[in-house]
């Protein structure tokens, strides 16, 4: 089986990590790493693979920034050659973002099998760019590994035919899970002087949240009242960086004296800094899904999420943007029972699962 994997931010770095993994117990499959490179920074790019134990990319096409258009545009004609000269069984994709789509695009024009790993998530929120590269990629895919069972409700209502939909766990959780004692380690407490539950967590880089002035505002109001009460340790994505200062929202920022803003950090340090905080507030994905199998309190600044899940095992709860309910329902954080959020979808053996299922199709 001769299988082309794909990467492009670091959340997919998570995802394909235990993939990669997987995959190493078997001679029969051989894979090709491509990186689009839709997540350019080098330092950040390098930590990660290294923390997640990747090797380097056999193809990197340094795809850089751009619109959704123009990059998802650009890494289709960078990507197509590859295929062309490569001639895989499947190409497989992860998550939701541009290089998700645009290597599903290629795919599907090249008549080469498509596989999505997360398929069948939605927030039901069609402004989210995520969600559209979701609905899309689902839509053209021959084989979809589902990671809860919402997901797969999703894709029946859509019309998917049920020989393709595989319910297999997340490959996340996998991730998450080999890694944890190894983030243990990490001296980012020690870095930074904090001490265990006596902070909490930031992230926030959604279009929708980030690209508004007015919601950015609000978002940032109920900051101000909470970090008046305990350190919120903020690693700033580079959009959200932008963001602030093109909106002159520096001066307010500043004004915060417990809001401490740190440039990304490794794999391995976040972890480490999630797994000790008191709460997390992100607009992310992802980490709605990393908080709760760490049993740390998570506090979404949306509207939606994509992954009831979380939602029912009662590890994360949706604040909206409103800075009276963000503070509200900060005010009143929960202890989350370990016990009860011992998800079968989160026992680490989701890729184990998927390659089984790959190597039986193929």
């Amino acid at each position: 089986m001769k299988l082309i994997l794909i990467v492009g931010t670091r959340p997919n770095f998570v995802k394909i990590a235990s993939i990669l993994k997987a995959c190493e117990k078997y001679l029969q499959i051989n894979k090709l790493l491509v990186h689009t490179g839709q997540h350019y920074s080098k330092s950040m790019n390098a930590s990660f693979f290294a923390d997640l134990e990747i090797k380097d990319p056999d193809i990197n096409l340094e795809v850089g920034s751009g619109s959704h258009v123009q990059q998802t545009a650009n890494i289709m004609k960078l990507f197509e050659p590859i295929v062309l000269d490569y001639k895989p069984d499947a190409i497989l994709v992860v998550g939701d973002v541009n290089s998700t789509l645009a290597c599903s695009l290629v795919a599907i024009k090249l008549k080469v099998k498509l596989i999505h790993i997360e398929a069948g998530l939605r927030s039901f929120d069609r402004n989210m760019p995520e969600e559209i590269n979701r609905l899309l990629t689902d839509t053209i895919s021959d084989i979809l590994f589902v990671t809860e069972p919402a997901g797969v409700k999703n894709l029946r209502n859509e019309g998917i035919g049920e020989s393709k939909i595989f319910l297999v766990g997340d490959v996340m959780a996998d991730t998450l899970k080999f890694f944890k004692k190894k983030a243990i380690k990490s001296k980012i407490l020690k870095k930074l002087k904090l001490k265990k539950k006596k902070y909490c967590v930031l992230t926030l880089h959604r279009p929708e949240n980030v690209d508004d002035i007015l919601i950015l505002s609000q978002i940032m109001k109920a900051l101000m009242k909470i970090q008046k009460k305990i350190k919120i340790i903020f690693p700033i994505h580079p959009r959200t960086k932008k963001n602030i200062k093109m909106m002159n929202l520096e001066i307010k920022m500043k004004q915060m004296s417990n809001l401490i803003v740190i440039p990304p950090l490794s794999y391995l340090d976040f972890v480490k800094l999630v797994s000790k905080s008191k709460v997390v507030f992100t607009d992310s994905g992802g980490i709605q899904e990393e908080t709760s199998i760490l049993g740390i309190p998570c506090l979404t600044l949306r509207e939606n999420t994509e992954r009831p899940i979380t939602i029912s095992l009662g590890t994360n709860r949706i604040t909206g943007r409103d800075p009276d309910k963000i503070i509200k329902m900060y005010q009143e954080t929960y202890i989350i029972d370990k016990k009860r959020i011992q998800s079968k979808f989160w026992d680490g053996k989701a890729s184990q699962r998927i390659i089984q299922i790959l190597l039986d199709l193929f």
